[in-house]
């Protein structure tokens, strides 16, 4: 990161009356949370299950709480960093209009952003939901089950209960989906920060704003497809990078 850098973001957030900021992997990485997909991720110590295989079988199901329970993921129980932070402060100028996340952590909640302000296009894991009624459930309230090796199961109309997190080969949640992108046709900037933009149909919402006439910006440690299109592109570390941009504001 330069000074230039730092400044370059910093005067694109100055000008814009809306912007909406979507977050990925690399900025909850400065927590210690893994990602799913480069070497030593999730998916490269353990196979993600299925969503049609939770649905099917029993055996299924009790691996997944299994991993819930003796948090194997390890996406869950980290603190927010600099960069949570920064655009926490950003939600609370009312510069921040909304934040459309791909990460299920929970941290940018856990900084101090309403939840109203947090689209979680691929769910959370801090806590679970019916499949069928979408009541929502705490995980410490499910342990006797799976401690008694029982179904879980919903108490109120005995659908199967699952971590809240979009399963591979799960419906993308429309409600939110149709959210972010409403966000990304009113954005004036659109700032992306650690995501590969590799995962659609989300990884589509930068052009989708771009298209709308919004400026785009991108801050992650690797390059991705979406650069060409960007109005800056910045391959950097991002708390320390957003907490000098703080500086400039």
């Amino acid at each position: 990161m330069t000074e230039t850098d730092a400044k370059n973001l910093a005067h694109m957030i100055q000008v814009a009356e809306r912007v909406v900021v979507f977050t990925g992997a690399g900025i909850s990485t400065e927590s210690g949370i893994p990602d799913f997909r480069s070497p030593g991720g999730v998916w490269s110590k353990m196979q993600p299950i299925m969503f049609q295989d939770f649905v099917a079988s029993r055996d299924a199901r009790r691996e997944a709480w299994t991993r819930v329970f003796n948090k194997t993921a390890g996406w869950t129980g980290a603190a927010p960093n600099a960069g949570h932070y920064a655009v926490a402060k950003l939600v609370e100028a009312g510069k921040v209009t909304s934040i459309i996340t791909q990460n299920v952590d929970n941290l940018h909640q856990a900084s101090g952003v309403p939840a109203d302000k947090v689209i979680e296009v691929h769910g959370n894991a801090s806590y679970a939901k019916c499949l069928q009624c979408g009541k929502r459930y705490e995980f410490e309230a499910l342990r006797p089950k799976w401690e008694a090796d029982e179904d879980i199961t919903c108490m109120f109309c005995t659908g199967l209960v699952k971590s809240a997190t979009i399963s591979f080969g799960q419906a993308m949640p429309e409600v939110e989906m149709e959210r972010a992108t409403e966000e990304a046709l009113l954005a004036d900037l659109f700032l992306v920060l650690g995501s590969s933009l590799v995962v659609y149909p989300a990884a589509g919402l930068p052009i989708i704003a771009k298209k709308a006439g919004s400026r785009l910006a991108i801050v992650n440690r690797e390059e991705t497809d979406l650069d060409p299109y960007a109005d800056l592109v910045l391959n950097t570390d991002i708390g320390p990078l957003m907490s000098a941009v703080m500086t400039r504001l």
